[in-house]
């Protein structure tokens, strides 16, 4: 036979599904290329097995419409990942597995391939009547798994930001459903690439960014209904970075590469540099080439929500301003010149223009334990200033909820006692994975697909330039670059090293 006319278990299947049902139920119906029926499992390559890949397997593996049938993750196995606090993610995983024993006496958080293979095994084995795990494979090379799972419907991305981006578009491009945590990509010319990738493949992708608060529908609704007037200005601060910032030098010495652990594949498309742990598990966040900083890493759970409750597009400027600090060198206090990593704080500021006749907006974030003045309305209520917030100001009053937008209320409280909130006609969102696993099914799109999430993921990258140039950035949304800013154009893209270009 030949090659080309051999269809592979996950082309036979979604191809005869569609042919079965086409003279009945339209294509549009059921989704895309890579549709799933409903009868069958969705078989899903999981990559990044570090503490939060973990701590999201664990509910992944309890829907019963995925099948994870591949892990992967440069590292092995080790116990030296931070957690959140003593044993936080070891103790999940051992009330997962029902084994109190697991892991004991490890010195930190206990991750790699080895460790997603042995939950995915475990749980595979406690569901199945034989006691026998369904197949699950390891790989430290997702390339290597994205060449011989020939039968992947699904990418579930969950590695250092740096890695999104290359992993999502190759996956996409090979025709595979993703999900993938928050960022998109760490650099801006990636994010459009996969949202570009999405819409050309008709695959469905996910973002995982809070897209199911259940209260963004709440407060787009009072918005709507006139309750503090039409909304000019939004202030969004959180309390990170709880991971190092602000390094101007790289880290110093040599430490050998721990056994195990693919020091090269971690680096992927980065630009290669000797081995530390000062880059590697979850500190990867503060370097410029691996992470995206407090914004990037809490951003997205709170600018989603901005940005569907205001209908918001791209700005027309961003401008930061950052922290700064001095050492003693030759006993002469010399500043300290960062090129390196994120800083320990900043204030960053968009404006967005009017639209669909509602006014112009300025929205501004606070890190690294900035935060607005206290508002007179707290004052007033002997209040003080939350340490996470989201506020909305309008002409007639103001709306203060959560960092994302959970516990929405007016402010001061004699203002929410007074308002009556008008009935709700938004029925609350389905659990994010929920929202992936019905697309992958033929069902609608997820909430915050990749065009659909596309604005807010580039508002939040254009902040994370803006912090390493000087001066106000106008954006020009059209041909997607900065207006007369060679600098700051320069930090839109990446040079990915050869194995890893997109």
């Amino acid at each position: 036979m030949n090659p080309k006319q051999t269809l592979n278990r996950r082309q036979f299947l979604g191809t005869s599904a569609a042919t079965a049902v086409a003279a009945i139920v339209p294509r549009r119906v059921l989704g895309g290329p890579g549709f799933v029926p409903p009868s069958r499992k969705i078989n899903l390559a999981y990559v990044g097995c570090g503490t939060q890949g973990l701590r999201q397997l664990m509910p992944a593996l309890e829907k019963t419409e995925i099948q994870v049938v591949a892990v992967c993750d440069p590292n092995r196995k080790s116990d030296d990942y931070p957690e959140w606090g003593r044993n936080e993610l070891n103790d999940k995983i051992r009330r997962f597995l029902n084994d109190p024993g697991w892991a004991r006496g490890a010195r930190g958080g206990c991750c790699g391939r080895e460790v997603g293979l042995e939950l995915v095994q475990r749980h595979s084995a406690r569901q199945r009547r034989s006691g026998t795990p369904a197949p699950c494979r390891a790989y430290a090379d997702v390339r290597e798994l994205l060449e011989k799972e020939r039968d992947l419907d699904a990418v579930y991305i969950m590695t250092p930001d740096h890695l999104h981006g290359p992993i999502a578009v190759r996956a996409m491009r090979q025709g595979k459903h993703v999900v993938t945590h928050k960022p998109i990509a760490n650099v801006l010319d990636e994010v459009r690439l996969a949202r570009d990738a999405a819409r050309t493949a008709g695959v469905v992708s996910q973002l995982f960014c809070s897209a199911d608060q259940r209260n963004t529908p709440t407060i787009r609704e009072w918005i709507a209904s006139g309750a503090i007037g039409p909304v000019r200005e939004v202030h969004n601060w959180s309390s990170r970075p709880f991971w190092p910032q602000g390094m101007a030098k790289a880290p110093s010495g040599s430490p050998p590469v721990p056994d195990g652990f693919d020091w090269d594949l971690w680096l992927g498309p980065a630009a290669a540099r000797p081995y530390h742990p000062a880059y590697t598990h979850a500190v990867f966040r503060g370097w410029y080439d691996f992470g995206t900083g407090a914004l990037g890493d809490m951003g997205h759970y709170s600018f989603r929500q901005i940005f569907e409750i205001l209908n918001l597009g791209s700005p027309a400027s961003v401008e930061a301003r950052r922290s700064e600090y001095y050492e003693i060198e030759e006993f002469t206090w010399k500043k300290q010149v960062n090129r390196l990593s994120f800083p320990r704080a900043s204030l960053i500021r968009w404006e967005f223009p009017a639209r669909g006749g509602k006014p112009p907006v300025t929205l501004h974030w606070y890190d690294g334990g900035l935060r607005p003045p206290l508002f007179d309305e707290l004052d007033a209520d002997g209040q003080p200033m939350p340490d996470e917030g989201l506020l909305f100001i309008g002409d007639r009053g103001k709306l203060l909820a959560g960092f994302s937008g959970n516990n929405p209320t007016l402010i001061p409280k004699a203002r929410m006692q007074q308002f009556a909130p008008p009935p709700s006609t938004s029925p609350p969102p389905a659990d994010e994975l929920d929202q992936f696993i019905r697309a992958c099914q033929g069902g609608p799109a997820p909430d915050a697909s990749f065009p659909r999430a596309y604005p807010f993921a580039e508002t939040i990258l254009l902040g994370t330039i803006a912090v390493r140039v000087n001066g106000k950035l106008r954006w020009d949304a059209e041909h997607a670059e900065f207006v007369q800013s060679p600098e700051a154009n320069k930090l839109k893209s990446r040079k990915n090293r050869p194995g890893w270009e997109i």
